[in-house]
């Protein structure tokens, strides 16, 4: 079964603009065609608001149901035995931060709220019957799972290798570009509502640590960060400081920021 259902659950006969963020995020990464386009619009969806810190799928669960995060933000995460929080990836609108939960029956992890967030859900059985009559968005799919792990690689290495500076100016240049897929990025301006502590448990860094880098960042005029939004001011010089390379994201098409 899954989480007790929220409070908030109702469920929405037609969300169009939400409803088109699966689209844009698989458009960001594979082609889809027409038909591929009106069957994801199509699937139904039962939609639930959550507030910050609270979770949208729990670790231990059995879903019987796809989660598609459809506005807001939020983390994918784990617990230790004494309370020490470590997180694995921050989600934007149109990611389906659960998708293996097709396939891997018990959860074990969480993804919890950053902000208020819509989130969908999607049957098992309805994404089975989807990939079933289209095997172009089977494939779309497990494209999005393998680019999903090549994320994972990429914050292994930053917590293992790259300093503080290359680590969080890394993490802002991910974000932009996983925005602009899903087109909530205008003028290389996206929301972010994470605080210091949530960088510092995504990237293995203190708080103190995390708050020297971001004054630097600023100082340097790389970015504006305030009220949980984020201005990259210098793309190009980001990228140096960071030792960026957007390949591991495998977007099909990236305007230049």
């Amino acid at each position: 079964m899954h989480q007790p259902v929220n409070r908030n659950a109702m469920l929405y006969i037609d969300r169009p603009p939400e409803r088109h963020r699966l689209v844009q995020k698989l458009q960001s990464i594979t082609e889809l065609t027409a038909e591929e386009r009106q069957a994801l619009l199509d699937l139904p969806m039962t939609v639930r608001s959550y507030t910050r810190g609270e979770d949208i799928v729990r670790g231990g669960g059995i879903p019987s149901e796809c989660c598609l995060i459809l506005d807001g933000f939020a983390c994918r995460y784990k617990l230790l035995p004494d309370g020490r929080r470590q997180i694995m990836a921050f989600h934007t609108p149109g990611d389906l931060p659960d998708l293996q939960s097709l396939h891997i029956q018990t959860l074990d992890h969480s993804v919890g709220a950053m902000m208020p967030t819509l989130a969908a859900f999607i049957p098992h059985a309805s994404m089975r019957t989807l990939t079933a009559r289209f095997p172009g968005l089977m494939h779309a799919f497990w494209r999005d799972t393998l680019i999903d792990a090549a994320v994972f690689r990429e914050w292994l290495i930053g917590i293992g290798r790259r300093d503080a500076h290359e680590r969080i100016a890394h993490l802002i240049c991910e974000m932009l570009l996983r925005f602009r897929g899903v087109e909530l990025a205008p003028d290389n301006t996206f929301r972010m509502p994470a605080t210091q502590g949530d960088i510092a448990d995504a990237l293995g860094l203190s708080n103190v640590h995390v708050n020297r880098v971001l004054q630097d960042l600023r100082r340097d005029k790389l970015i504006t960060w305030g009220n949980y939004t984020v201005s990259v001011l210098k793309w190009d010089e980001l990228q140096k400081r960071a030792l960026f390379d957007a390949t591991y994201l495998h977007q099909v098409s990236r305007a230049a920021a």
